[in-house]
């Protein structure tokens, strides 16, 4: 019987450890009513109302100053977007879509003859096989290497991801 209830007891142990390390987490905390991004200073802001919920240090399109005009520029689009969806399976841990590009950005690529671009998105870190190598998170080298996405470390975008709902209003300033 010994033998039955530590065998019972290690299950359990290794059972709740698989389910603490979930990326999917819950939230039960004020509504997220507006995310709010600062490009210049490279932070952007989980707001209830006027009140700040959150603050992260984000990661931006490879040339980051400018708003996002064409596909592959680069940049990453400022203005007023909107979360309109999320990936639960993204190539970069879990991501939740901007809505870019509006009405305005295709009719300004359209006149250039070209593509807006699109798939712009708020996302963990890059995938394992494209981490540093020799160690260091993507974080440390200080540069923006998205093609024009908000990119934060893994285990933010998991609160992230778990916090800001479809429909929720992003500002994203120079």
């Amino acid at each position: 019987m010994r033998i039955f209830r530590l065998v019972f007891l290690i299950v359990m142990a290794i059972g709740l450890a698989a389910c603490s390390s979930s990326k999917f987490r819950t939230y039960n905390g004020p509504e997220v009513t507006h995310v709010v991004v600062k490009k210049s200073q490279r932070r952007m802001y989980l707001l209830h109302h006027d009140k700040v919920l959150k603050s992260y240090d984000i990661g931006l399109g490879f040339q980051p100053q400018g708003h996002k005009q064409f596909e592959g520029d680069g940049k990453t689009p400022e203005g007023l977007y909107f979360i309109d969806r999320r990936n639960p399976n993204s190539n970069f841990h879990l991501s939740i879509g901007i809505s870019y590009p509006n009405p305005y950005d295709r009719a300004f690529a359209a006149s250039s003859g070209k593509s807006p671009g699109g798939d712009i998105f708020i996302h963990g870190g890059p995938p394992k096989d494209k981490k540093r190598r020799g160690g260091g998170s993507w974080r440390s080298n200080g540069r923006d290497w998205t093609w024009g996405c908000i990119a934060v470390s893994d285990r933010e975008m998991e609160d992230i991801y778990a916090m800001v709902r479809d429909g929720t209003p992003i500002s994203i300033y120079p």
